[in-house]
């Protein structure tokens, strides 16, 4: 994958294996008169998934925040520069990685920056553990079989439970250049004109690596979907939310259903107009001025 100018790898030991991520410790960020990172308030990036997701997912974003905040970016277990334990992943594979991940990186209640499927798993990590979270900005959160709609009953979910046929695709029709663009343009984004060479290079790499099949597989068959507006209620934690209006996935309408569950932490849902469900890979700059706003708003303890 791609880091941004100044970041660097690094890793912790998890239940799963070794998470990477990446946090800024060279120039541009830090020098000579520059505040150490250790002395800021940390920030946590968590990319979702799909065929080639990882940490770039995030990397037009995070670095805006690295002179305010020490910036922690993960590839979860089985994506991006992680281990990828051979294993059909579970939900709570990642709801547990996740904790583990905060628990050994943070020291104080963090607030946390997640997208789709993984911000659904946040959202029930921040149930499970409300003491490491100080607020959660969540793209697109759902856990794709919500309000009783059964995504593994979709004719693609069960095409990919064929035994071999699912390696087939996915090496054929996932892991390819070709693949992945036309995944990104054509249901991951809203405009086409907005996926550029460096997306697609970034989510090849990830999508070749050893064992990536199993993570992205377990997610396209279903085995990671769950019905999110039976936890959503749980929730304390202070939540923004930002909608793409053009989502293939999750209409805007499922999101406002879940927000509309717990009006007492979800302060926020915004849905944004011509945007897919990425908005921070489509447009990078709306979405830091709009987390900006909400770190803002969430740090003054006071409502939208």
């Amino acid at each position: 994958m791609i880091e941004p100018n100044g970041f660097k790898q690094h890793s912790v030991v998890t239940s799963l294996g070794r998470m990477v991520y990446y946090t800024a410790e060279e120039l541009p960020w830090w020098g000579t008169d520059a505040t150490e990172p250790k002395e800021l308030p940390t920030l946590v990036f968590l990319h979702g998934f799909g065929g080639g997701s990882s940490a770039y997912e995030w990397s037009k974003v995070y670095p805006a925040f690295a002179t305010e905040y020490r910036i922690l970016a993960p590839d979860l277990i089985g994506w991006g520069r992680s281990e990828h334990p051979e294993r059909n992943y579970q939900i709570n594979d990642y709801i547990s990685t996740i904790i583990e991940f905060l628990e050994k990186t943070c020291t104080e209640p963090t607030p946390v920056v997640a997208s789709s499927l993984t911000a659904a798993f946040t959202i029930r990590a921040a149930i499970a553990r409300p003491d490491l979270f100080k607020s959660l900005i969540l793209t697109t959160p759902a856990g794709l079989s919500d309000f009783g709609e059964d995504y593994t009953r979709s004719f693609f979910a069960q095409l990919i439970k064929t035994p071999v046929l699912d390696r087939i695709l996915y090496s054929t029709g996932v892991a390819t250049s070709g693949g992945i663009r036309n995944f990104l343009e054509n249901r991951q984004f809203a405009q086409s004109s907005r996926v550029y060479q460096e997306i697609v290079d970034a989510y090849l790499e990830s999508a070749q690596q050893p064992n990536a099949e199993y993570a992205a597989l377990s997610f396209v068959r279903g085995d990671l979907c769950f019905d999110l507006s039976l936890y959503v209620p749980q929730l304390t934690t202070p939540t923004a939310i930002i909608w793409g209006q053009k989502s293939e996935f999750t209409g805007p309408e499922i999101g406002k259903r879940l927000a509309d569950l717990n009006p007492q932490a979800i302060r926020v849902f915004q849905p944004l107009e011509d945007v897919g469900l990425t908005p921070q890979l489509e447009l990078p700059a709306v979405t830091i001025g709009l987390i900006r706003r909400y770190l803002k708003l969430f740090d003054s303890g006071t409502g939208d």
